[in-house]
């Protein structure tokens, strides 16, 4: 299982753009259609909606990819 690590810059990120952004496809119109194909999960469960919010702390998912999303302007608290 390979394990990526997304450093959030604001208060979320949309899914499809998340996708985008990590690497795992080439646009954000790419990470629409990985989303409809039902492969993406969030925490576990399988997300459809393609700009679901994503927050600190979820873990996004698609085949045998892990992406922790992690916020470096805070400390969690």
């Amino acid at each position: 299982m390979q394990k990526v690590t997304f450093d959030l810059a604001g208060e979320f990120v949309e899914l499809n753009q998340l996708l985008k952004l990590s690497g795992l496809c080439d646009s954000g119109g790419a990470g629409k259609n990985l989303v409809a194909t039902g492969v993406v999960s969030v925490d576990g469960k399988k997300e459809l909606r393609k700009t679901a919010k994503i927050r600190d702390g979820q873990v996004v998912g698609i085949g045998d990819i892990r992406i922790s999303v992690r916020s470096h302007g805070t400390d969690g608290a």
